[in-house]
């Protein structure tokens, strides 16, 4: 039962993972693309409208990947978690259908009118598709993060004798005070990642003096929503989430900062530690003391319960993984900060497009966004473990009984092999796209 129950976990970890790697660039494009087409609008530029259109054509190639691997993620809903699907479908099956039949139909019906119909619509209704495409990404995203916060924080519902959750108030689903947090948070993060890539293939093309005049586009605009969203992914978003976490998952929260005792006059902030699961310490940790009370509670001497106030059963199923991608994300977050703060300065002072060393930073910092993202997630869902509905259904409970761990790991090795196709394919039509570049400038 472990090892099919590993598996189970490993092959949707690894789907989710590869899945996530294209919505997450999608859903923060989707609102630049619709920046372009706005400024195209209103100064009649050409540039605008050409940009508008080259990223819209790597938007399309995310969004076809994304379809294409979210379909098997879906699929093990009924396959691996079998029994969670019933037991809980009455409830996520609300909101996962109301993401594919509205949100997915929006946005992939829309995207085709972006692509293909300017010359028909003409500009304005052709910036109204553009714009319909963006509310359709961040309203599938609203909707599977509706899913995901009832999961860690479950409202509106009752259990039936058989076992069943089923939903007694719809609108529960939507004022749950997870959703809101989580949601703004994880727009956020989306844009950071789509902000440096936009930021980075302009720091590329004025690396090469290749497209010029777009790169210098490309880097000032990346710049500019990379620092706004940097700062949000940190506050007020982080800050709502992590209040939620210490409210309503309080042992989440002593096991992503790394706190085994309870401190008395206040918790210290850890910047570098590792967890010591034998001895229930952080080995080698450098700290500030009192801080973490006061992000927490805005007041230096509030206690913070530590991890010896809970019962091991309550307890994150990996500690030491919760707390290494809780302070990935975290560390990668002030990275972000910094060096966009860094890049707005010399942006300001007329010097960036002239400062190599910024830009090869720009440039390689590419796949850290992703990185961060990833972490990010792999901190809600290792911080809910054991549970997949939080105290309510625990994820050993939800495992298909059937499907033996033979059967998971077949298949989770036919997902590498695949996915590793794909995903080469997809970094050679993005490169041929962005080696291409935007359309020519007429002067």
């Amino acid at each position: 039962m472990e090892d099919m129950l590993f598996y189970d976990r490993i092959q949707f970890a690894f789907t989710i993972t590869f899945h996530y790697l294209f919505p997450q660039l999608t859903m923060g494009l989707s609102l630049i693309i619709v920046y372009f087409k706005w400024r195209f609008l209103r100064s009649k530029i050409e540039k605008y409208n050409n940009a508008a259109k080259f990223w819209m054509k790597i938007f399309a190639l995310n969004f076809a990947m994304g379809v294409v691997t979210g379909i098997p993620m879906e699929f093990q809903f009924g396959t691996n978690w079998a029994k969670f699907s019933e037991l809980t479908g009455g409830i996520i099956g609300q909101t996962l259908a109301m993401e594919g039949m509205f949100s997915f139909f929006l946005e992939s019906s829309f995207l085709g009118l972006f692509l293909f119909g300017e010359k028909l619509l003409g500009h304005k209704l052709h910036f109204a598709t553009g714009f319909l495409v963006f509310l359709g990404s961040w309203a599938s995203g609203y909707l599977i993060i509706a899913t995901h916060s009832w999961m860690q924080y479950p409202v509106g519902y009752e259990i039936l004798e058989n076992g069943k959750f089923v939903l007694n108030n719809f609108g529960a689903l939507f004022s749950n005070p997870w959703l809101l947090p989580s949601y703004l948070h994880n727009q956020a993060a989306s844009l950071i990642t789509s902000s440096f890539v936009v930021a980075s293939i302009g720091a590329f093309y004025i690396l090469n003096n290749k497209h010029s005049e777009y790169g210098k586009l490309f880097l000032k605009t990346g710049v500019i929503f990379g620092l706004i969203s940097s700062i949000l992914v940190a506050f007020p978003t982080g800050d709502l989430m992590a209040k939620n976490v210490v409210k309503f998952q309080p042992v989440t929260f002593a096991a992503m900062e790394g706190i085994f005792e309870t401190e008395k006059g206040g918790s210290e902030i850890i910047l570098i530690g590792q967890p010591n699961m034998q001895e229930k310490k952080l080995d080698n940790k450098i700290a500030v003391p009192n801080v973490l009370s006061f992000l927490t509670y805005q007041k230096w001497s509030q206690q913070i319960k530590g991890l010896n106030e809970f019962d091991k059963s309550l307890y994150p199923t990996n500690v030491p993984g919760l707390y290494y991608a809780y302070h990935i994300m975290v560390g990668l977050g002030t990275i972000f900060i910094g060096l966009m703060l860094l890049a707005s300065v010399q942006l300001f002072q007329k010097k960036l497009y002239k400062t190599k060393w910024i830009l090869w930073s720009i440039m390689f910092m590419l796949p850290f966004p992703y990185i961060a993202n990833t972490t990010g997630w792999y901190t809600a869902e290792l911080g809910r473990q054991p549970w997949l509905v939080y105290n309510l259904l625990h994820t050993a409970d939800g495992a298909s009984p059937t499907v033996s761990a033979g059967n998971t790991l077949f298949t989770l090795l036919g997902f590498v092999g695949l996915y590793l196709l794909l995903g080469l394919l997809f970094l050679m039509l993005t490169g041929k796209i962005i080696n291409k570049g935007p359309e020519p400038i007429n002067r």
